[in-house]
């Protein structure tokens, strides 16, 4: 069961209605930047539903479809009725005109990409301090053809003679282009106009006010019971780990089970600095013999994750066996169970109605019944840029707090083939060394994640020290990316790959070729395996 740790009401709230843009939660992240709390909602939730969250504005997302389009999404007539202020965005903004009384057609102008914007209403409140023509991203087909009554016309393109409207006495305001995308430059300043000058919303959704909030939750729920935790090294539950400490201190347990497939000096790492910097109850269990064993000759990727899931569960569950045995030996008992669950897991597997959807892994799933706790989830509202600022907020070390995203089953999905000691060994060195680099020119934050693949199976013929070598490749794959749902390949400078190259080719012995992967997701996955 899922315990109910939710956003206090003392925050202003936007609702964000999907419509099946693939920027949904970009718009979302746009107007937390903007400091105030947003959440998406599917187009298919009442409006009635909606007004019960009490929102202090609705935005309504893009959307792939056509407003005439048979079963395409449409808006329900009364939500504009209810006073509160609603801003459309592309689908969305046609939705909004049709739904209100305005025409849609679709003109055979169609704009996609870079369009250039020109602003024609005196007086408007959307583009208020910002230049009369500039540019915008643009993806639609059909347009705007007149705007609903009242509503005055506040900017134009080529293919969208309507390509914004406001009607501020009312609170409504629509665009044709994407403002939450960074193609659009003043996309940012738009949307905060709508939420602090039509919408009255107030910029208080800080990381401050975060912490101390869920940290005064977190006491409120666990009261005097203890809680345990599942620590991966990674930073989602690293950063919850640290939220539920600040709020009950030693009575929070870690368990870090250390597979053997980490990073080089990332075990030693959350040992030594997570502890140091939270002061947190850690139990470390060292079971890289038995994860090892279990994968002994396991070439498919599917297989390994299911191997790694099932006894990461069972490791789980015997040191969990033991926190519970000594905290009632001491008239204790561990209610609770820390998760690091972010938003966009929330989003993805359906909204977060109803029961948590847990993950294997690296979300503890599959405990057995007699070993039934309330799942606490601090980060459940929150993205993983909003996450990495909570964790500065908290004192967490920088290599904890910006370390890359890294996939639960670890380095076994960066073998590909047969995992075994000698090959997460050579991996480790190499990724080792990538890491190193990319840190030494400084380019940590611009890069989403660099993976760092073995081709276990595969050898080619090399020369090294005028002797021929039959060594492995292994594969840089390093995105840019900001929710890891798309992504592209990041453009590393060449004499950073270079210096890459020659370390790795010098320095580990059994690689004698290092190429780099320029396929964006989609069509290729981040993670090879």
């Amino acid at each position: 069961m899922s315990a109910p740790i939710e956003v206090s009401e003392t925050y202003d709230k936007v609702l964000v209605v999907d419509f099946g843009a693939q920027y949904a939660q970009l718009i979302a992240r746009r107007i937390r930047e903007a400091k105030v709390f947003s959440e998406i909602v599917p187009s298919t939730m009442p409006v009635a539903e909606m007004l019960a969250r009490r929102p202090k504005a609705i935005v309504l997302s893009g959307g792939p479809s056509s407003v005439y389009a048979e079963g395409a999404p449409q808006v329900d007539p009364s939500v504009f009725e209810a006073g509160v202020p609603t801003f459309g965005i592309c689908y969305g903004f046609q939705a909004m005109a049709r739904a209100l009384g305005g025409e849609v057609r679709r003109t055979g102008l169609s704009e996609f990409g870079a369009t250039p914007l020109r602003v024609t209403g005196a007086g408007s409140v959307l583009f208020a301090g910002l230049p009369d023509a500039q540019s915008v991203w643009m993806s639609h087909g059909d347009s705007v053809w007149s705007a609903p009554t009242g509503f005055v016309v506040t900017a134009s393109s080529d293919g969208a003679h309507v390509a914004a409207f406001e009607d501020v006495s009312r609170g409504l305001a629509g665009v044709q282009f994407h403002p939450e995308v960074v193609h659009t430059p003043y996309g940012q300043r738009v949307l905060e106009h709508f939420l602090y000058d039509v919408a009255g919303c107030r910029p208080t959704w800080t990381m401050v006010n975060i912490v101390e909030d869920q940290v005064e939750r977190i006491r409120a729920l666990v009261g005097g019971k203890r809680a345990i935790c599942g620590l991966s090294g990674g930073v989602d539950s690293a950063v919850a780990a640290a939220l539920v400490q600040r709020a009950i201190g030693d009575r929070l347990t870690c368990v870090f089970v250390d597979h053997g497939l980490l990073r080089k000096g990332e075990a030693e790492q959350v040992e030594r600095d997570f502890v140091a910097s939270t002061g947190v109850r850690l139990k470390v269990v060292d079971a890289a013999s038995r994860f090892l064993s279990a994968l002994d000759g396991v070439r498919d990727p599917e297989d390994k994750r299911k191997i790694i899931g099932r006894e990461f569960i069972r490791v789980f569950e015997h040191a969990a066996r033991e926190v519970v045995a000594e905290s009632e030996a001491h008239g204790e008992t561990v209610e609770f169970l820390v998760q690091g669950t972010l938003y966009p897991d929330v989003v993805e597997s359906g909204g977060g109605e109803g029961a948590a959807n847990i993950k294997s892994h690296h979300n503890v799933g599959g405990l057995p019944d007699d070993l039934q706790f309330q799942l606490v989830e601090p980060l459940r509202t929150l993205f993983k840029d909003e996450v990495r600022r909570v964790g500065e907020e908290l004192g967490l070390p920088p290599e904890i707090v910006w370390r890359q995203p890294f996939p639960g089953p670890g380095l076994a999905i960066r073998v590909v083939g047969a995992v075994t000691a000698d090959r997460l060994s050579v991996l480790r060195e190499a990724d080792a060394i990538a890491r190193a680099e990319l840190s030494l020119a400084g380019l940590d934050r611009d890069i989403w994640q660099c993976p760092v693949v073995l081709l276990a199976d595969v050898r080619s013929v090399g020369v090294q020290g005028d002797g021929r070598t039959y060594g492995h490749p292994v594969v840089l794959r390093p995105v840019s990316s900001e929710d890891a749902m798309t992504a592209d390949w990041a453009r590393v400078p060449y004499d950073v790959l270079a210096r890459i190259s020659t370390r790795i080719t010098n320095e580990v012995r059994e690689i004698n070729r290092v190429v780099l992967d320029v396929t964006s997701k989609p069509p290729g996955t981040i993670e090879w395996e």
